[in-house]
């Protein structure tokens, strides 16, 4: 049976205690107010996943059509084996906390391998491209424009899908604080602070890729507009 309390404790059973401090924290103290930012908090959330949705699907297709360019004969897509460990070739080098030699691509290219597996129809058959690029995850695009894939994917590729002389480490580092937010987001951590920052990194990202849909996004944001109106 569900039980109702008349003096606010349910909030910290709901939410427990640990995660309302946060708002309590914020709200000086006002239980009241501690929840209207919580509900603002779920509220801007929801809207940065509807803009990081955007730059996700808008990121991982410029990336699929530059990367097309590097299928080799034989292959069918980028994401086939041989094109695959062209891209992410065996690299060991020495693991900082571990001082072992390790594969820095292998991550990598287990996503994608696994990401073959999750979108095949049938173990006979040849993953549909399209499904295979939905499956990967914004970690793995973002971690393209990492300092490590340099000569092997920016350079020869992903450069072509922003205008001329962008600057990668700039773009790396806002995709890299992005991938870290959207972590945040989707597991229902509070963007209390600092949101505007990673909304305007979101804009310089989107800016970079498509001027139109630069403009599609902003008219369909609500966004700023929810930031602005912080309890």
């Amino acid at each position: 049976m569900a039980t109702t309390s008349s003096d606010g404790l349910w909030i910290e059973e709901w939410l427990s205690t640990g995660r309302f401090s946060t708002y309590l924290t914020a709200a000086g103290g006002s239980r009241s107010r501690a929840l209207e930012l919580y509900e603002w908090n779920a509220k801007l959330s929801a809207a940065f996943l509807h803009d990081l949705s955007h730059l996700e699907v808008g990121l991982r297709n410029a990336c699929d059509r530059q990367l097309a360019a590097a299928t080799l004969p034989g292959d069918a897509h980028w994401t086939d084996p041989a094109t695959l460990l062209t891209l992410f070739p065996v690299v060991m080098r020495k693991d900082r906390a571990t001082g072992r030699l390790r594969d820095v691509n292998k991550i990598a290219r287990g996503n994608v391998e696994r990401a073959r597996i999750n979108a095949a129809t049938s173990p006979h058959t040849p993953p549909i491209p399209g499904k295979v690029v939905a499956e990967l995850m914004f970690g793995f695009w973002t971690y393209l424009f990492a300092d490590a894939h340099e000569k092997t994917i920016w350079v020869p590729h992903l450069h072509k899908a922003f205008p001329p002389g962008t600057d990668r480490n700039p773009l790396n580092d806002a995709l890299a604080a992005l991938r870290y937010f959207r972590n945040r987001v989707a597991h229902h951590e509070n963007i209390l602070y600092g949101s505007e920052s990673e909304r305007r990194r979101i804009v310089y990202v989107i800016r970079l890729l498509s001027a139109d849909a630069l403009a599609h996004f902003k008219a369909n944001s609500e966004a700023a507009m929810i930031l602005a109106g912080r309890p």
